[in-house]
């Protein structure tokens, strides 16, 4: 069955990645840092519950209830950092790795270009199919493909429609 795509709202070029990770990244860390403890917490609140005879009166029974809110907390915090990177015209696709897809367009078409947590710039591209697993670097596309495939990356249509790259001349 085809995966459906959804219209992207905003397109990026190469630059404006790169542009933009100085922002990406804070709110990445910080979501990747939450990830990684709500997760810590969960499987430590699931062994414990599942050790534990929770009977009317246990004496941690308020602790327990105190730690499930203070992960679920947590875990609307978690929501805000993927939302404001969403409002933002990015696809988190991985809170505890980190991964940030930036919509983008190559030959027409909508890929993802792909950045990870601990990359200096993006460097990595993907078909929206593909996911992390189909990343292909840009280096490598331009070499294997035409001499200007790099350059494809482009803006959308609507504000560069002659699709020329005035920033790019050579």
């Amino acid at each position: 069955m085809p995966v459906k795509i959804e219209p992207v709202a905003k397109v990026f070029t190469i630059e404006q990645a790169n542009a933009m990770l100085p922002l990406v990244r804070a709110i990445t860390t910080d979501l990747t840092t939450l990830a990684r403890d709500v997760v810590e917490r969960r499987s430590r609140l699931a062994a414990f519950k599942s050790r534990k005879d929770q009977k009317a009166g246990d004496p941690y029974s308020d602790e327990l209830a105190s730690m499930q809110q203070a992960v679920a907390a947590d875990a609307q915090r978690l929501q805000e950092y993927i939302d404001e990177l969403r409002s933002l015209g990015l696809e988190p696709k991985g809170a505890v790795e980190g991964l940030v897809d930036f919509p983008s367009q190559l030959d027409g078409r909508v890929v993802y270009l792909c950045w990870k947590l601990g990359e200096a710039e993006v460097t990595h591209w993907h078909e929206v199919e593909a996911g992390f697993a189909g990343r292909q670097s840009l280096v490598a596309g331009a070499v294997a493909h035409a001499e200007d495939d790099f350059e494809s990356f482009s803006e959308p249509a609507d504000t560069h429609s002659d699709n020329s790259h005035p920033e790019q001349a050579d």
